[in-house]
C-alpha cells in the first residue's frame, strides 16, 4: 500500500514538473534580460525623430541611434530591455486570459471569446462522432474480416495520404461557407487514419481466445459480437482519445475554410492587431480543454474496462 502510494505521489510530482519546467525556462526568457532581450522598447525618444514611445527597436541599432546622438551632443533616447512582441511574458497572457473572457469584442458584431470558444467545441465533436460511426465499425469490420480488409484498406491507405486541407475549396462549392465544410474536413483528416488504426488494433486481438470460441461452438458472427468486439474495445477507446487529438489538430485549419468564425477567427484578428497575449491565451484555453476531456475520457475508461489490465 505505502509503495503505492509512492508511486502515485511520484508520478503526481512528475505531472506537476512536466509544466512547471516549460514554465520556469518561459519566466526566465521573459524576466531576466541577459537570457534574450534582443529589443528595447523606447520610453523617451530624446532627439531621435524617428523613435517613438512603446516602440520595439533591435539591441544594436537603439544603441547606435543613442551614441550617435550623444556624439552630436543631443539627447539619447531612453528606453528597457524587452522581447519581440510575438512573446509576452506569463503575467501578460494570464492577464488576458481574464480580459478577453470579460472585455467585448472590438467589433461591434463579433463574437465573444467563449463563443467562439463554443462554435469550435461543437464543430469538432459533430465531426469526430460522424468519423467514429462510419470509421470505428468499418475499423473493427476490416480487422476482423480479411475480404473486407482487401477490398477496403488499399484505397484508405492511398486516401489518407491526400492532405484534408486539399478538400477545402470543393467542401466550399458542395456544402457552402458555413460549418458544413469545416466538419467535412475534419471527418476527412481523422477518418482514414481512424480505420487504418482501429482495423490494426481489431488484429492484435489474441488469436487464442477467438480459437477457444470455436472450439466451443460459436460462428464467425457470434466470435466478433462475443470475443473479438469486448475483447478490442478497451483498446479502441484508447485510441479514440488519441484520435479526438487530431481533431482539434485539423480545426484550425479547416475554420479557415468558408465564413471566419470559431476560435481560429479569434486568434487570426488577435494576430492582425498585434495581440499576441490574447492568442497565446485562446492557445492555451484550446490546450486546457484537450487536456480536461482526455482526463474525464481517461476516468471513464478506467470506469468502464476495469478488468482490462493497464486500461489507465
Amino acid at each position: 500500500m505505502s509503495n503505492t502510494l509512492l508511486s502515485r505521489n511520484h508520478t503526481l510530482l512528475l505531472s506537476l514538473a512536466s509544466f512547471l519546467i516549460p514554465i520556469l525556462i518561459w519566466c526566465a526568457v521573459s524576466y531576466l534580460p541577459f537570457i534574450w532581450h534582443p529589443q528595447v522598447q523606447v520610453t523617451n525618444s530624446g532627439d531621435v525623430t524617428y523613435f517613438q514611445v512603446n516602440s520595439r527597436v533591435a539591441k544594436d541599432v537603439f544603441y547606435q541611434e543613442a551614441q550617435n546622438a550623444v556624439n552630436r551632443g543631443e539627447t539619447p533616447p531612453q528606453g528597457k530591455l524587452v522581447n519581440p512582441i510575438y512573446l509576452p511574458a506569463p503575467h501578460e497572457v494570464a492577464r488576458a486570459l481574464v480580459t478577453s473572457f470579460t472585455t467585448p469584442p472590438v467589433q461591434a458584431d463579433a463574437p465573444w471569446l467563449h463563443q467562439s470558444l463554443w462554435h469550435s467545441i461543437k464543430i469538432v465533436f459533430t465531426a469526430f462522432i460522424i468519423s467514429s460511426i462510419i470509421g470505428v465499425p468499418l475499423g473493427i469490420l476490416c480487422g476482423f474480416s480479411s475480404v473486407i480488409s482487401r477490398l477496403t484498406e488499399p484505397f484508405v491507405e492511398f486516401f489518407r495520404y491526400l492532405p484534408a486541407p486539399a478538400f477545402g475549396a470543393l467542401a466550399v462549392a458542395i456544402l457552402g461557407i458555413n460549418d458544413a465544410p469545416k466538419i467535412a474536413i475534419i471527418v476527412i483528416g481523422t477518418l482514414f487514419q481512424q480505420i487504418l488504426i482501429i482495423a490494426n488494433t481489431t488484429r492484435m486481438v489474441d488469436r487464442g481466445l477467438i480459437e477457444a470460441g470455436f472450439t466451443l461452438g460459436t460462428n464467425k458472427l457470434k466470435s466478433l459480437f462475443h470475443v473479438v468486439i469486448p475483447a478490442a474495445l478497451p483498446d479502441i477507446y484508447q485510441n479514440q482519445r488519441v484520435l479526438l487529438g487530431w481533431a482539434w489538430t485539423y480545426l484550425i485549419v479547416s475554420e479557415l475554410i468558408g465564413a471566419t468564425s470559431g476560435i481560429t477567427w479569434f486568434i487570426t484578428q488577435q494576430a492582425r492587431y498585434q495581440n499576441f497575449a490574447n492568442v497565446y491565451a485562446a492557445i492555451l484555453i484550446i490546450g486546457v480543454i484537450g487536456l480536461i476531456t482526455d482526463f474525464i475520457l481517461m476516468k471513464l475508461g478506467e470506469r468502464l474496462f476495469k478488468w482490462k489490465k493497464g486500461a489507465k
